[in-house]
């Protein structure tokens, strides 16, 4: 199972993902980087094919200026993907003598960045359609991605789009533990980018764990709140 998620709040972008990579076919499960910079100002995150998203990968680290320097962006992230996508289905095999679990995981691709002052969310499903996310301030892809939506609904009380954008890191890491908690098919280690107009900054290890000991201030914040609820 995969989830990359991306999140709006009142003066960044966060995007993030798990590392977890499923092989039903094999049977086998492997850690893999999901997330990617797309220039200075934007990152991007996949699920699905692997095959597909290494194509992806080759042609954005090629040509992230002429994406981001596009009139429509959108446009310009579909006019990439879509000949990949099509060589792929085109040269598929669908059915291997010998091999019972067959199909080609639906590839996803979720973009976030800053074109100067304005942010974006952008995904691109599987038929090359455009998904524009930057009013609802919140989208995941992946086969995790109904979990994803379910666990941010969760925490939309705390009104992440008002908040600096370091409260959208720690709860898109408490969205991602949370599943990581719930699911056996996502785990870590959490892969998150911060993006604000300066700039899109991918946090290390240590970054991370240090992230992680904020969600544990927030839960028992939360814990103290409740035990305190009927006094």
């Amino acid at each position: 199972m995969t989830v990359v998620l991306a999140l709006r709040c009142a003066n960044g972008l966060v995007l993030a993902s798990d590392s977890q990579i499923t092989d039903p076919g094999r049977g086998l499960t492997y850690p893999a980087q999901k997330l990617h910079t797309l220039g200075a100002h934007a990152a991007w995150g996949g699920s699905g094919s692997r095959a597909v998203l290494y194509d992806v990968e080759q042609v954005f680290s090629r040509e992230p200026d002429s994406i981001l320097e596009a009139k429509d962006i959108g446009h310009a992230l579909q006019a990439r993907i879509l000949p990949i996508l099509k060589h792929h289905y085109a040269n598929f095999i669908a059915e291997v003598p010998g091999q019972e679990t067959g199909g080609t995981p639906a590839t996803y691709v979720l973009a976030a960045g800053y074109v100067g002052d304005a942010p974006f969310i952008i995904d691109i499903d599987p038929n090359g359609l455009i998904g524009h996310h930057e009013e609802t301030g919140f989208q995941a892809v992946g086969s995790g991605a109904a979990m994803a939506q379910q666990a941010h609904a969760l925490v939309t009380h705390f009104h992440m789009s008002q908040r600096d954008v370091d409260y959208g890191v720690v709860a898109a890491l408490r969205v991602l533990d949370a599943l990581d908690a719930s699911s056996p098919s996502v785990g870590g280690p959490m892969d998150i980018c911060r993006i604000t107009p300066e700039g899109a900054h991918h946090l290390s290890e240590d970054e991370v764990a240090d992230v992680r000991g904020h969600v544990r201030r927030w839960v028992q914040l939360e814990q103290k709140a409740l035990d305190g609820l009927f006094d």
